[in-house]
């Protein structure tokens, strides 16, 4: 991304059709050529079995969760993880409960918990556990604990997530 920034507006300007900058192996890792997919699901997804670390990787896309902003450290992993979890989830722009005119609400999330699925089940169960950052609003937060709160799935934006000018 940087070596083509400020002419890149997403990821995907590295190619889809002819490339892919998640799937093609473009670096050495451990003495092999490797991809961003090899690292997400062939090692941290596929070894560690941990939801949070969705709210840990970041592609440069608006969509994505926030960059952090120190290094991710093993004795400290298991904070550092929780509180991007919450950091994440209680973001707005990226997940939030919203009201319908008749007070009927739907809890509207990133598209990562779509694609992603499996890793969230049961997914009512695992946003209860974040309801409270959610919602505002003690009702909401109620039915998002309650497991009762209907699912809407965001359009994920790929454009760069650039400074604002």
């Amino acid at each position: 991304m940087l070596s083509r920034y400020p002419d890149i507006k997403s990821i995907w300007d590295f190619g889809k059709l002819f490339g892919n900058p998640f799937k093609d192996r473009f670096f050495s890792l451990l003495g092999k050529k490797s991809s961003l997919d090899d690292i997400e699901h062939g090692l941290l997804r596929k070894e560690y079995r941990e939801p949070r670390v969705h709210f840990a990787l970041n592609c440069a896309s608006v969509s994505c969760p926030m960059l952090r902003e120190e290094a991710y450290v093993g004795f400290r992993l298991e904070r550092q993880l929780e509180e991007q979890a919450v950091r994440f989830l209680s973001d707005r722009s990226r997940n939030r409960f919203a009201f319908s005119d008749s007070r009927a609400g739907t809890l509207q999330v990133s598209k990562i918990f779509d694609w992603y699925k499996e890793d969230f089940e049961p997914r009512a169960q695992y946003f209860a556990r974040y309801a409270k950052v959610l919602a505002d609003d003690p009702a909401a937060q109620n039915a998002i604990a309650q497991g009762k709160a209907p699912l809407d799935f965001l359009e994920y934006d790929w454009a760069l997530n650039d400074a604002r000018k």
